[in-house]
Parts: C-alpha cells; sequence; structure tokens
C-alpha cells in the first residue's frame, strides 16, 4: 500500500449507514464503553474485513481504540501485512501494536489462532483494554454453522461464533462487532477509503474444509448468510437455556462426596447429557459427544459403563452412581 492510499484512509471513511450500524452494534456488545475512560483493542490482520473494522471503528469511535497486528511468521508476507496495518494506523492517528509469535509444531492453523489470542489478550491486559473485537461477519458465521451441522454438532456447537464472550484473562471480553455485516458491506468501506487489503492465500486453499465451503457457498445464491447467521443466534439463545437448566438440575438433583457424584435424573436428555458431562469433568475428565451419549443410554436401562476414567453404575434406588476407575494393574 502506498503512503497516499494510507493518507485517503485517513481522509475518507467508509459510508455513513454503515458507520451508524456499527456503533450501534458495538454499543449491544460493549456496554463498558459508556465509560469515557474506556479502551477497545482490535485485532487486524490487514485482510479486507479487519481493515474495514479498523476504518468504521475510526469513523464511530475516534480516539478510543487501539490496534493489535500478529506476525505468526508462517507466510512470507506476513510481516508486510503488519507493516500496512501500522502504517494505515498512522495515517489515521491510531496507536498500533505488532506481535510477534512463534508456532510450535502440529495444526498449523489452530496453533496459529491459539497463539495469536494468547499474544493478543496479553497485551490487551497490559494496554489495560476492556474488551477486545474481532472481524468475523455474517459469511464467517454462516459457514461455521453449516460446518458443525455437517459434523453432526449439538446445540453449543451451532451456537456457531458467539457476539460476546468471556476470556480466560479476568476483565477483557472478546466481541465480533461485525457478524450483522455481510463481507461484500465490509467491503464498501475498504473501497470507499481507496485501500488495498491483504489477501491470505490459504483463504481459497482447497486443502482446507472452510476454504471449499466458502466457494461452495459462493455458488449457491439461494442461500442467505444473514438468515443463517439469525439461526446461529437463536441456537445460541437455546444453548443459554439448556445451561440455566442443567445449572438447575444440578442443584436440586446432584450430591457430591469426597469422591463420588450422586445424580438423580429427573430433566429431559439434553439437560442430561450436559449435567453428566459436567460430573465427568469434576474427575478431570473431558468426554466425547458420542461416548457421553453412549453411556447415558446404558445408564437409563440400568447398565453400567465407563467414559474417560469415570465408572457409572445405577443404584438400587435409581441413582445414578459416578466415581474414578481404579488404577489399573500392571505386572
Amino acid at each position: 500500500m502506498t503512503g497516499t492510499a494510507a493518507r485517503s484512509a485517513a481522509a475518507d471513511g467508509p459510508p455513513a449507514a454503515l458507520v451508524s450500524r456499527f456503533a450501534q452494534s458495538l454499543s449491544r456488545l460493549w456496554p463498558e464503553g459508556a465509560d469515557p475512560h474506556a479502551r477497545l483493542g482490535l485485532a487486524v490482520s490487514g485482510g479486507p474485513d479487519s481493515l474495514a473494522m479498523l476504518l468504521l471503528a475510526h469513523a464511530a469511535i475516534p480516539g478510543r481504540f487501539e490496534v493489535a497486528t500478529v506476525d505468526h511468521g508462517l507466510r512470507p508476507a506476513a510481516a508486510q501485512e503488519c507493516a500496512m496495518v501500522a502504517q494505515v494506523c498512522t495515517a489515521l492517528g491510531v496507536l498500533c501494536t505488532v506481535l510477534r509469535v512463534h508456532l510450535m509444531p502440529g495444526n498449523v492453523q489452530a496453533e496459529a489462532r491459539a497463539a495469536r489470542y494468547a499474544a493478543m489478550l496479553e497485551w490487551a491486559a497490559q494496554r489495560r483494554i476492556t474488551a477486545l473485537a474481532t472481524a468475523h461477519h455474517a459469511d464467517d458465521q454462516a459457514e461455521t454453522l453449516l460446518m458443525r451441522l455437517n459434523r453432526g454438532s449439538g446445540v453449543s456447537g451451532l451456537a456457531g461464533i458467539r457476539d460476546r464472550a468471556e476470556t480466560a484473562t479476568p476483565g477483557i471480553t472478546l466481541i465480533r462487532p461485525l457478524l450483522p455485516f455481510r463481507k461484500t458491506e465490509l467491503a464498501e468501506a475498504i473501497a470507499a477509503s481507496g485501500l488495498a487489503a491483504a489477501q491470505d492465500p490459504s483463504n481459497a486453499d482447497d486443502r482446507y474444509d472452510r476454504a471449499r465451503l466458502r466457494k461452495a457457498l459462493a455458488q449457491s445464491d439461494w442461500i442467505d448468510p444473514l438468515a443463517l447467521a439469525t439461526s446461529a443466534t437463536n441456537m445460541a439463545d437455546a444453548d443459554d437455556a439448556l445451561e440455566w437448566a442443567a445449572a438447575r438440575e444440578w442443584g436440586d438433583c446432584v450430591t457430591v462426596t469426597d469422591s463420588t457424584f450422586r445424580y438423580r435424573p429427573t430433566a429431559p436428555r439434553a439437560v442430561i447429557l450436559r449435567v453428566v458431562a459436567r460430573i465427568i469433568q469434576q474427575f478431570g475428565g473431558q468426554a466425547r459427544g458420542q461416548d457421553l451419549a453412549r453411556l447415558i443410554d446404558r445408564l437409563s436401562i440400568g447398565e453400567s459403563g465407563n467414559v474417560a476414567g469415570v465408572l457409572a453404575s445405577v443404584e438400587r434406588n435409581g441413582e445414578w452412581l459416578f466415581r474414578a476407575e481404579p488404577p489399573r494393574r500392571t505386572g
């Protein structure tokens, strides 16, 4: 990007209608912003979506936010993209920090995502930022929902990308103010400012499920991503309701001792699944959905079973008894 384009970003802004919608979304997701001393952090990669978020935030809440951009070192262009973000921020008068991360071997995309979030949360804590905004939009939500439907996900998975979520860092909330926006609308914000966003080649790489699904959606004009995003929001509401019911069921029907959990189920199956999953977690285990469902099926007909290092059986009074599996004998 040229210096002229960067200066253009400071002079020209996105359409007023988009700015107004962004401000409304931000106000709903970041009520802490009512405090004039509260600071928002933006995660900006230099791609079209996050660059649009930067421009919208500059128009809606100038002087109220800072930017972090992460150089993960996965591609030679990564450093150049971070430099471009810093250049745009300089033109806008926005403070920008370049964060560099080092990845461990393994699932590169998942590892990079985890490293980015860890670095940004550490940065946000140091800068006393109360919320971190990422640039997920309605098309991202639609892709996520369809991918999880294809994998047979339950209600929690089909809730998709939450627009507001607490992070592992106390006092910092993760928000997604662009979820009500289509990708094409964000492109309007970029075009109005005369900028050229960075393009990540992995977004078009057919080795990744999301890239293949993105191409399929682009060819299916009868699918409405905004409607799919609304469905994900409805599933998120349902997920919250199930969590509320599971908490009630736990309080009324679970008895805890030093080494066992006793549970007399009274709720529908979806709630029972959550209660038993929580019991397994109390023993330090993590049960996969299918394994958990099979265990509950066995307990429901009076049979015993085990999963994730936990033994479960049915007592004569109908209670389900959970205890840790004894150590296996060796030799």
